[in-house]
């Protein structure tokens, strides 16, 4: 039997997922949590064979809880389930240690096969992430990176937070930081891709779809 761990902020995606899952024979939902802390608080309690994990929660970003996933459950496979297109997270999710990155426009067919495939050792890339993946093995050889993948998970994170239009203020009630430390990542992101303000920064991600 496969027991799988639950992250996902909204309830009734949960409720869906754990539906879905239910209705395999081989699966059985051990765990649900609706945030980092409480799906890291899930793992050290109980035994899992695999984690589907949302990107988006408050708190802590998916990526930062996956990195601490993998520091901890360095075996547990995770399965990334997000409403983020693969040419904004998929490439920063592998790299953080995740098995597989699937939307949540995908058939629930598609994800059943993605679990049973990681938990088995495998990964689950579907074509235009490998095709990214490869874009960026390249680009990272030749040292020609453009700016916004030099980012640290969390400055990318508050990037996208500013231009979908949240103010500061937004920005930390939601992270569970300081005014004073989103302002610091803000700031860190102008400088490190060479732009002079929040204009400039959203044209900047317009350009690069790195908003929906």
């Amino acid at each position: 039997m496969i027991r799988v761990a639950l992250a996902d902020d909204h309830a009734v995606v949960r409720r869906g997922l754990e539906e879905i899952l239910r209705a395999e024979p081989d699966m059985e939902v051990g765990g649900t949590a609706a945030d980092g802390a409480e799906l890291l608080a899930l793992v050290r309690r109980k035994p899992f064979d695999v984690v589907l994990l949302d990107i988006t929660m408050p708190g802590q970003s998916g990526l930062e809880v996956l990195r601490s996933l993998k520091q901890e459950r360095p075996a547990m496979p995770v399965l990334v389930l997000t409403m983020h297109a693969e040419d904004q997270f998929g490439v920063r999710a592998m790299r953080a240690g995740a098995a597989g990155y699937l939307t949540k426009e995908s058939a629930p067919e598609e994800m059943v096969r993605a679990i049973r495939r990681v938990v088995a050792g495998g990964k689950h890339i579907g074509p235009s992430l490998a095709e990214h993946l490869a874009e960026a093995v390249m680009t990272m050889a030749d040292q020609t990176r453009p700016p916004h993948q030099r980012l640290s998970d969390r400055e990318f994170h508050v990037l996208r937070e500013l231009v979908s239009g949240k103010r500061v203020g937004e920005i930390a009630r939601d992270l569970a930081l300081s005014v004073k430390t989103v302002s610091t990542y803000r700031a860190r992101v102008l400088r490190k891709m060479q732009l002079k303000n929040s204009v400039e920064l959203a044209q900047y991600a317009i350009r690069h779809r790195l908003v929906e």
